[in-house]
């Protein structure tokens, strides 16, 4: 390949340029890594990361199996370099990166062109002036250098900032805090730590003719006239689009902007010159007034449809296009309330302090949802079509919102192109966590240019919801530093620097159409004033007594705590919560030897890393077998456990069990926290931690690294319905509780039937029905009694409620049918009568149903098991059924190598297979 020629047509879409400019794809070009002191050459390619590219070359194992990621530091301690020659051009040249990870030189012809040291800016240098000096074939190489041993001689540089002991989230590699990279590449109590280096994102050579430009970056931001960054704008007032351009070459002084907004079905829907143009520097800005009634909403799944269009946008100079570049957008406000609590919410029973819930389109709606988490610990061997079967889960699984947690990586634009097509709203969040960081100029004005280039690039994603300054930072870095240097105003002051003073002016400044928080777990500000230089002033922990503030986060490891409602955060908004367990068997079979199949092997107990080894250690026991403990304690305590004969077939009915009570706890929290949206805290939001897996290993993730469901994720699936019912209990005074939730805009009338059984199927007592009208985005009680006087033992007794409900989904007008079902069950079912309950489980070939019965007596925690070797989901799972009551269950499959034969594998069990030898 020729490395300096002109462009693919698809090369030319991807990079909206215009004919006369040439643009070569850097993946096209062979490419070589290598590491002259470990003698090692191979090819390389581009994306790719140096690990990726020893593993295909086989220069090592698979860094995800068995110990990879202690054994394959020599790659993260060492500097590689990817080169790749051809002939030269006499245009002029840029170099464009899209992401370097992360310290690196680069040279054109052996000269040298730059250094960089952010992940997470787009870089661009031009060499024209290098090539035409290049005497020979022109070669471009960039170094990379081992991040972890950067960062260690940046800490101890003279006059390098420290902080109090414990701030750092140390987990294991020391000083992320000084490197802006995926913070996660250190190491985190969910994933390993391999620090990968390369060129992670797509890279470009562009050249251009006399007076040509390149659009290398581009913002669109659309929004209601007279909105403002946090609050709420009018909803009937004119829509306004505003554009602007970062381009390489010279913007000529006459150069303007024209528009044209297509459906997609590319007919044209509007279409004229932006006004007001402005040219700064290489960017060119202007903006027009769109007519309301012009275009259609764009809604979150489950409120609406997803209403996408084209946005076409051109820099002319007279009648000549000199550059254009075509965004997918759409029209919806989404803004962050976090105003005063009103007098008129107060008349509504709401207790008073602020608001901290969404509106899209001026609504309020419940947020459902989870944490995303980096998807793999290297970032190019993501693919689109494992990102569609992502967000099909979250989607199937009845969320409308994921946090995309900071400390990973900025989300590629494709990974939002999905979620803006199926309506899943993105919290997302800049790249700074569980840490504080350098306040010195260098670093502040790195991040103001990392910052404005992935706002600037992402802000047109309709599925853009937030952006959050970073993780973890007012409710815990900030105190933990207080608590130890207590009276020093430096640690709130560096804070502030870095997430008012640079990141907030990032996203005002950017934007209108996007709320901004400096943290993720925050009571929100205390004024919000835009006639100030930073308009918005930290509320911190000035409360009201008997108020209350924003968004809260919750864990608690003592799992006799586990389903005590007085032990979850009351708050406006849940936004992270869990408890971590193992993955499946099959997960396991992909990352492990057969000899490593059992619980507290010493692989799996190293390959857990909650709790994280505080440095580069490779013998995490003690702190690991923690974790171990917590999970094994927690299934001990509220199941019986399982001592099978067959060694593989035990380890794997402990690992379920670990799934079990995982469900179970994050049941109990998803369920009180949507009764709260009709309680005086007003909470309208519930995102658990964590969807996903990064790698095979116990975490809080609810789908496996391979797109496997664990069991919080059908239960997530069950308990984030429009309209369900679920039980209330203190088991301190006995007092018993139901109530029906209804996230739905209008009122939902219905019937709850209440009916208890004994765990051989008998019926105690005639069923109740409790006829309800629950209001919109609100709660119902529709039981209320007491354990101590309803006569029966609670191990012997479960209460099934069932509820039929009629309402209809936002913005539909037509009436549907929810119907759900939930048991009360005494918390520790290793003492409860559990009997055989005869399941019977069958398939038919004309549907592609399984059927499942319960033909003995009362099956708890039915599992439908999927063989190894595919993948796919059924559409319920971990349910209860009592006897004589059947299931017909249809599925999905994502992925199979059996060729329709694991039909015949797919095993049935429930909680009792526990109870068997």
């Amino acid at each position: 390949m020729r490395l300096f020629h002109s462009a693919t047509p698809s090369s030319l879409a991807i990079l909206s340029t215009v004919s006369a400019q040439k643009v070569i794809d850097l993946s096209t070009a062979q490419w070589t890594v290598s590491s002259p002191s470990l003698n090692i050459s191979v090819p390389g390619r581009v994306p790719s990361q140096v690990h990726l590219d020893l593993y295909r070359e086989g220069v090592i194992p698979d860094p995800y199996f068995g110990l990879g990621d202690f054994e394959l530091r020599w790659v993260t301690y060492s500097n590689w370099t990817y080169e790749a020659e051809d002939s030269s051009s006499d245009l002029s040249t840029w170099l464009l990166f899209n992401g370097l990870d992360t310290f690196t030189s680069i040279e054109v012809c052996g000269q040298h062109v730059a250094s960089t040291n952010n992940q997470f800016r787009q870089y661009y240098f031009d060499v024209s002036s290098i090539l035409k000096s290049c005497s020979k074939a022109p070669t471009l190489s960039i170094n990379f250098g081992s991040a972890i041993n950067i960062t260690a001689d940046i800490a101890v540089q003279p006059g390098q900032e420290t902080w109090p002991r414990g701030v750092e989230g140390l987990f294991e590699f020391p000083n992320r805090q000084f490197i802006r990279k995926e913070q996660s590449d250190f190491g985190w109590d969910w994933g390993p730590a391999f620090a990968p280096a390369g060129v992670w994102q797509p890279a470009y050579v562009v050249q251009l003719p006399t007076g040509g430009i390149h659009v290398r970056n581009s913002l669109l931001d659309i929004y209601r006239q007279g909105q403002l960054n946090n609050l709420p704008p009018d909803q009937n007032a004119p829509w306004i689009v505003n554009a602007s351009l970062d381009l390489l070459g010279t913007v000529p002084s006459t150069a303007t902007l024209d528009i044209e907004i297509m459906d997609m079905r590319n007919t044209s829907v509007a279409s004229g010159s932006l006004q007001n143009i402005t040219v700064s520097g290489n960017m060119i800005t202007g903006s027009i007034t769109v007519d309301g009634e012009t275009c259609q909403l764009w809604w979150p799944t489950g409120l609406g449809s997803q209403n996408l269009y084209y946005f076409k946008i051109s820099v002319m100079d007279g009648s000549k296009t000199l550059a254009s570049t075509t965004k997918r957008s759409a029209f919806r406000t989404i803004v962050l309330n976090m105003t005063p609590i009103s007098d008129s919410q107060l008349a509504q029973g709401i207790a008073p302090g602020n608001n901290w819930h969404f509106e899209i389109n001026g609504k309020e709606f419940y947020a459902k949802g989870s944490n995303f988490i980096p998807p793999d610990a290297f970032w190019p061997r993501v693919t689109e079509e494992k990102m569609i079967q992502l967000f099909q889960s979250v989607v199937d699984g009845n969320q409308n919102m994921l946090r995309v947690w900071a400390s990973g990586a900025y989300t590629p634009d494709f990974i939002y192109d999905i979620a803006d097509e199926m309506g899943v709203l993105l919290w997302s969040e800049f790249e700074f966590g569980d840490a504080l960081y350098p306040v010195n100029s260098e670093f502040l004005e790195n991040v103001r240019e990392e910052a404005n280039y992935n706002v600037r690039r992402v802000n047109h994603h309709p599925s853009l919801a937030l952006w959050a300054g970073g993780n973890e930072l007012e409710n815990l870095e900030l105190p933990t530093a207080e608590g130890v240097d207590p009276g020093n105003p430096k640690w709130r002051d560096e804070y502030e620097q870095l997430f008012l003073d640079v990141l907030l002016p990032a996203v005002y400044g950017n934007t209108k159409s996007i709320s901004y928080i400096p943290s993720s777990t925050t009571n929100g500000y205390l004024v919000l004033d835009f006639s100030l230089p930073i308009p918005m002033i930290q509320r911190y922990d000035n409360k009201t007594k008997g108020s209350i503030y924003g968004d809260t986060d919750h864990y608690d490891y003592n799992s006799a705590e586990a389903f005590d409602l007085t032990s979850y955060p009351v708050g406006r908004f849940a936004n992270e919560f869990g408890y971590h367990s193992m993955p499946s068997l099959q997960t396991w079979q992909q990352a492990i030897v057969p000899e490593d199949l059992h619980f507290n092997s010493s692989t799996i107990v190293l390959r857990n890393h909650h709790y994280p080894a505080g440095g580069p250690f490779v013998d995490n026991y003690a702190n690991s077998s923690k974790g171990m403990a917590e999970m094994t304690i927690a299934a001990e305590r509220y199941y019986p456990v399982p001592y099978l004969s067959d060694s593989v077939a035990n380890f794997s009915a402990w690992c379920h069990t670990t799934q079990i009570f995982q469900a179970d706890f994050y049941r109990s929290q998803i369920t009180y926290y949507r009764r709260g949206s009709g309680m005086r805290e007003r909470q309208l939001g519930s995102l658990y931690w964590q969807l996903e897996d990064i790698w095979q290993a116990p975490t809080w993730a609810g789908i496996e690294y391979d797109g496997r469901w664990k069991v919080l994720h059908y239960v997530a699936k069950d308990i984030y319905q429009p309209v369900i019912i679920a039980s209330y209990w203190n088991y301190t005074t006995g007092d018993l509780t139901a109530y029906v939730t209804s996230d739905l805009w209008t009122p939902a009338t219905g019937t709850a039937t209440l009916t208890w059984y004994s765990y051989n199927g008998t019926i105690l007592a005639p069923s109740t029905n409790v006829p309800f009208n629950v209001g919109a985005l609100n709660t119902t009680q529709v039981l209320a009694t007491n354990t101590n006087t309803t006569g029966y033992n609670l191990n012997d007794a479960v209460l099934k409620m069932n509820i039929t409900a009629t309402g209809s989904l936002p913005n539909s007008q037509e009436t549907k049918t929810f119907k759900h079902e939930f048991f009360f069950h005494a918390l520790d079912l290793s003492k409860a009568n559990l009997q055989d309950p005869g399941l019977t489980l069958s398939y038919d070939g004309q549907t592609g149903n399984f059927t499942v019965e319960a033909t003995k007596a009362v099956a708890a925690w039915i599992w439908l098991d999927i063989p190894a070797g595919t993948l796919g989901n059924f559409d319920s799972n971990a349910f209860w059924l009592v006897p004589g009551e059947k299931i017909e269950i249809g599925h999905t499959v994502k992925n199979d190598t059996s060729g329709g034969k694991w039909v015949e594998g797919v095993t049935v069990r429930s909680l009792w297979n526990n109870t068997s030898t």
